[in-house]
């Protein structure tokens, strides 16, 4: 029996689909923010932190911190559903 593994080239391409960028806001003052946890180790921890400095430095309103089930696999459309009802900027945590 052959034990061989077949890779995939990661530099090899994939989707031509390119998605446009969401329009970004000149500034973060009175906004909400979204921030996606990963479920990592200390993704929690990262995302408090960042949502203090969010808070603090650039003037944000109000900081919505969602967690996804499963660090392997993408969020779910409902959360990504329910997060843009509430935020007009997001961002995902990596957790180590």
């Amino acid at each position: 029996m052959t034990n061989h593994l077949p890779f995939i080239d990661p530099t090899a391409g994939g989707s031509r689909v390119k998605i446009a960028f969401a329009p970004r806001p000149i500034d973060l003052a009175g906004k909400t923010v979204g921030l996606l946890d990963n479920t990592k180790e200390q993704a929690d921890v990262i995302l408090e932190t960042v949502a203090d400095v969010l808070r603090e430095r650039y003037g944000v309103a109000k900081v919505i911190i969602r967690r996804k089930e499963f660090f392997s696999k993408p969020a779910t459309e409902a959360l990504i559903s329910e997060m843009a009802k509430e935020v007009q900027v997001a961002a995902a945590a990596l957790g180590g």
